[in-house]
């Protein structure tokens, strides 16, 4: 790489942070920010012309951040929903595809159907990072936010087995619809195999090799892109790959990884995602004039004119799919009646409301090969990276920035919070129980001879009762409102005197600073308990 490169990535994750901050401030998700602010820095003269390998598009950006999305995503919530998630995944998938190539075909002059099916797979899957960077700062039912998580995890690898299909009529001229049924099924199928194979190889170094917390670290980052290289050398899924083991690995963490592991790998992996994110959401806007430049056979004005038309038509399409299939299967099945509730109609427009585009089809459309195999240039490229560009920017600014107001207009922020306050101080009341039980089978002789054992067990009495008494009702009173936040509060209080003290023995080099640091790290555990 060479230096004036190496300034330009350097510069770009600087101005990323600086618009991530801005986009905190003005409380918009920052994809949104990101988008619109590489846009305008496009716009100033002599920005440098900003692009990617189409090859490296995918090696560099999807293993890491399908691995972060599958180790995230909990399986047991995953398979709950997994109807509605297979619906939109794969129905949804095709569905969309379908539409826009027949679309695209009648009214983009010259567009072959195969290059319609080569849009449609690259814009059909919406983007998980977009909706739920606004969705997990508001209270909305968790259905909701498990099946749009759902969805972004298994219709990456859908539409991307749809766009190479179409990518290979197009180089070969070639297609059988049941020879590529065959194909999608062993595809998808032995991808998972794959992910699955490795990431049990994963887990038996894990559990039977354990390193320290940074090598464990490490090994987080190397496995994605060895289940996505693996998978892919043998043309399979690699996106199935992946997030099949990083599902497999995500279930099993609990069993492998201590504590220190587990916190070196969460912000590890929150920075990693959020420059991977980031740079791939400034990159979308920093590729219009490159794109632009290189359209052939239609104005400027054309193209807008076709990618708003497509814009909305992704949108009416998801609309479309979403109400029936969140209905039908109820009226049709009995099963599913006595074994579901209603869906609710305002997270059913939520759903089918939160359809931004983003990181997988920009990856797509880059990844489109520069020529055939003849050497010629492949037709339509830049038109199909524009309207790319333009779906993913409309869909983002609209949908994006409408989803908050939205959310509050139909008044979804709360109808999940009595429930889910309930489990949350159910589970806390049973593992105090579990830990009271111990002390008083194992520590009976301590805890009457020694006061600070009996400490710890009135500690856990009091969480005990604290607890029960925010479950009934009946038990609450006035003072409990007031006393609570009160105590948190001090115990917050007392956590800043002691970091100010620390602070005080830095300074006068009273104790060793590797003392202090250790005292430090303790106290930011602390607080962070606190403020949760």
């Amino acid at each position: 790489m060479t230096e004036g490169n190496q300034l330009l990535v350097l510069s770009l994750l600087f101005v990323i942070c600086m618009l991530t901050i801005l986009s905190s401030k003005l409380k918009i998700s920052y994809p949104i920010v990101l988008v619109l602010g590489g846009l305008l820095i496009s716009l100033v003269p002599g920005t440098p012309n900003v692009s990617l390998k189409p090859e490296l598009v995918f090696m560099i950006f999807l293993p890491p951040l399908l691995f972060s999305a599958a180790w995230n995503t909990a399986w047991n919530n995953f398979w709950k929903y997994k109807r509605p998630i297979s619906l939109l995944a794969f129905g949804l998938v095709i569905f969309t595809s379908a539409i826009v190539a027949i679309f695209a075909q009648q009214i983009i002059p010259g567009f072959p159907l195969a290059f319609g099916f080569l849009l449609g797979g690259i814009i059909s899957p919406p983007d998980a990072i977009a909706a739920t960077s606004i969705l997990q700062e508001l209270r909305i039912p968790k259905r909701v936010v498990t099946i749009l998580e759902g969805e972004s995890l298994i219709n990456d690898a859908s539409s991307l087995i749809v766009f190479r299909f179409a990518l290979l009529v197009i180089i070969t001229g070639q297609f059988n619809f049941w020879d590529a049924g065959k194909t999608f099924i062993v595809v998808a199928g032995a991808g998972i195999l794959v992910g699955l194979a490795i990431a049990n190889i994963i887990y038996a170094i894990y559990r039977w090799l354990p390193g320290r917390p940074a090598t464990d670290a490490a090994l987080t980052l190397i496995t994605p892109y060895i289940m996505f290289i693996a998978a892919e050398h043998f043309h399979f899924s690699g996106v199935l790959s992946v997030v099949s083991g990083g599902l497999f690995l995500s279930f099993r963490s609990q069993d492998i990884f201590s504590y220190e592991t587990r916190l070196e790998v969460k912000g590890l992996w929150d920075t990693l995602v959020f420059l991977l994110n980031g740079f791939v959401f400034i990159l979308i806007g920093l590729q219009l004039p490159y794109i632009v430049s290189g359209l052939e056979g239609q104005s400027l004005g054309q193209a807008i004119g076709y990618a708003i038309i497509i814009s909305l038509l992704t949108i009416i399409i998801r609309i479309i799919w979403v109400f029936p299939n969140a209905y039908l299967p109820r009226m049709l099945f009995k099963s599913i009646r006595e074994n579901e509730p209603r869906p609710n109609l305002k997270s059913v427009f939520l759903v089918a409301w939160s359809g931004m585009r983003g990181v997988v089809s920009l990856a797509s459309a880059l990844s489109i090969p520069l020529t055939l195999g003849d050497g010629q240039s492949f037709p339509h490229r830049n038109l199909i990276l524009f309207i790319t560009f333009v779906v993913i920017l409309f869909t983002l600014v609209l949908q994006g920035l409408s989803l908050k107001p939205l959310i509050r207009l139909l008044k979804l922020e709360t109808p999940d919070k009595g429930s889910e306050l309930t489990q949350e101080l159910t589970l806390r009341v049973r593992l105090a129980e579990t830990a009271l039980g111990h002390l008083d089978n194992n520590y009976s002789q301590e805890i009457e001879a020694n006061p600070t054992y009996k400490r710890v067990r009135d500690r856990y009495e009091r969480i005990i009762d604290i607890s029960r008494r925010k479950l009934d009702p009946d038990e609450k009173t006035e003072e409990d409102g007031k006393f609570l936040p009160h105590y948190r509060q001090m115990l917050i209080e007392l956590v800043d005197v002691r970091r100010k003290e620390l602070s005080r023995y830095r300074h006068n080099r009273e104790f060793n600073e590797d003392l202090i640091r250790e005292r430090e790290w303790e106290l930011d555990l602390e607080e962070a308990r606190l403020r949760k």
